[in-house]
């Protein structure tokens, strides 16, 4: 399906979410409101037609370094799959290189393919890990993601302050020391 019918098909949704919300879909200030909200939400998702793996291989050279390599505070935007509130905050990522490294843009990228789907922080974490541990075959991966959660924040236990951190690793991270070596790198 082309990409202006899903838009379509989403604005007509939207005008009929706005009705049963018990406005006026017709009302000046609404006419255009389901247009702009179905382009914004595809673009808030289009992490779906994005492949991250290839987004690495594009930036995929042979290297012989092997310390770690750290990107971090690598701001995201995401949608979380059970309100399709915002949620946001940074991420750090860390490689030590096996043979290959990538281009450091390609980590934020990949970041934000999985940040531009309907998501939860665990899982987040975990693929952006699993996709440079996979496409890179790196000697280990490192991934700390701190976000805030509107669906805490304006709606539930409305909790303004809080901040959410996950963290998953993989191969010589297993080690408390190098993990340590990253947290104090990422301070």
């Amino acid at each position: 399906m082309q990409e202006e019918n899903k838009v379509d098909l989403l604005a007509e949704h939207y005008k009929g979410i706005i009705s049963l919300l018990g406005e006026d879909a017709g009302r000046e200030g609404l006419l255009s409101t389901p247009q702009r909200v179905a382009k914004a939400m595809k673009f808030l998702t289009k992490g779906y037609d994005e492949n991250p793996e290839e987004i690495l291989k594009k930036a995929l050279f042979k290297e012989d370094y092997r310390q770690m390599v750290i990107v971090k505070d690598i701001d995201f935007y995401s949608l979380c799959e059970h309100h399709m509130l915002p949620f946001w905050g940074k991420a750090h990522v860390a490689y030590i290189p096996n043979g290959h490294i990538t281009g450091l843009s390609k980590i934020a990228r990949v970041v934000d393919v999985f940040s531009r789907r309907l998501q939860v922080q665990e899982r987040m974490t975990l693929q952006i890990k699993e996709c440079i541990q996979t496409t890179l075959n790196p000697l280990g991966v490192m991934v700390v993601i701190e976000a805030q959660h509107m669906c805490m924040q304006m709606r539930g236990v409305q909790k303004q302050n809080s901040t959410t951190t996950t963290s998953d690793f993989t191969g010589v991270f297993n080690q408390a020391k190098t993990r340590e070596e990253f947290i104090n790198l990422i301070r």
